[in-house]
């Protein structure tokens, strides 16, 4: 992908992209045990998961899999969230993934609620959400496409309660930036990385100076899978990332501090991100918020009301974790750098009705926000 953009810094670049432009599909299946409702969740191996099994939503498949391209195995479940399907549909819309990492890529979400009789099979258990919210408290356990369903539920939140900006000046916030942001980019052959702060090794594609990511080669054998054996590239980061909102009350309304990020690969330009979004090894000049949410991690600890490390898709990146954080700033001015905005939570759900408003570690962290309430 070669990249040109207005940035005042390192505003062109070449480098590897993920182009996988069908869209896949990410279902959880919801049924009440007891009036009580619970999500049937898979414990799925990832090849590039950092512990291998991760618990993963009911269907996680690309289209090539659910349709049986790769000539694989049936998908469990997948009766469900098809054509035809007699379930209720509590949540459904188009989600990108990590724009930095993929080229203009999105899945559809998909909850859907069933009363028919559904067998347990051995890889998949049903769950509450609140034992969900639960588990979102451990290390590499929920991932990635779990947490950006559970993000799309349906809340029962007042769309009408406070919020310091209406959801139409958020929205025309986000568009100003899609709007006047130039992006200019094209696909080009690889082989035009290679000289331009890239180089290709025996096994990989990786940048000269060691930042940001490299493409390594994987030769994969694993059971309970549509397909035994494959191999692939897969997209490996130079360090872990951080993920993180400020929070704070205002008029007794929990709001996060959001910021209308440009990304290379971004469906739509730019989407709305968290607060502080980086691998903090890969910027000389640290990012607007960065040094005070590192203050709350290391020093401040009782302002932090979440703090874990997530994996991010186990499918198309080697052992990418970020550490996700909700920094509590009641303290904090209600002003907010240029490009910042304080969103109520309840308008974050309002937005994840809809696709392409909120990035996808904004959606985990709106995952995490949900279970401490």
């Amino acid at each position: 992908l070669r990249v040109r953009t207005d940035e005042a810094h390192g505003g062109s670049w070449v480098q590897p992209v993920i182009n996988q432009p069908e869209i896949g599909l990410l279902g959880i299946l919801v049924k009440e045990f007891e009036g009580v409702p619970h999500l049937l969740m898979q414990a799925k191996m990832e090849p590039g998961n950092i512990n291998s099994l991760q618990l993963s939503p009911t269907v996680q498949a690309t289209r090539s899999n659910y349709t049986g391209v790769h000539r694989g195995s049936p998908i469990r479940y997948l009766e469900h969230f098809a054509p035809g399907r007699t379930g209720r549909v509590l949540a459904d819309g188009l989600q990108s993934e990590q724009g930095s990492w993929f080229l203009a890529k999105r899945n559809r979400n998909l909850v859907v609620e069933t009363t028919a009789g559904v067998e347990e099979h051995d890889d998949f258990r049903w769950l509450t959400l609140g034992q969900l919210h639960r588990l979102l408290a451990e290390d590499n356990l929920v991932n990635m496409d779990s947490r950006t369903v559970l993000s799309v539920l349906p809340t029962g939140a007042d769309p009408g309660a406070f919020s310091v900006h209406s959801t139409v000046d958020v929205l025309s916030t986000l568009t100003e930036v899609r709007a006047r942001r130039e992006l200019v980019r094209r696909l080009v052959p690889l082989r035009e990385v290679y000289g331009a702060g890239w180089h290709r090794g025996g096994t990989e594609i990786a940048r000269d100076d060691g930042r940001f990511f490299r493409i390594a080669a994987l030769d994969v054998r694993a059971t309970g899978r549509e397909v035994a054996s494959w191999t692939q590239p897969i997209l490996a980061p130079a360090g872990r990332g951080l993920a993180a909102f400020l929070v704070k009350r205002i008029a007794g309304v929990r709001h996060v501090l959001a910021r209308a990020r440009v990304e290379a690969g971004a469906h739509s330009v730019a989407e709305l991100a968290p607060t502080v979004q980086c691998a903090p090894g890969n910027h000389p000049e640290p990012p607007p918020y960065l040094d005070e949410v590192r203050r709350a991690l290391t020093g401040e600890r009782d302002r932090v009301l979440y703090d874990v490390v997530h994996s991010e898709e186990g499918g198309r990146f080697l052992h990418a974790e970020n550490r996700y954080a909700l920094i509590a700033a009641d303290d904090h001015p209600a002003d907010a750098a240029e490009g910042f905005q304080w969103v109520a939570e309840h308008q974050l759900h309002e937005l994840l009705g809809y696709g392409n408003f909120l990035d996808v570690e904004a959606r985990t962290l709106t995952a995490c926000l949900r279970s401490l309430s």
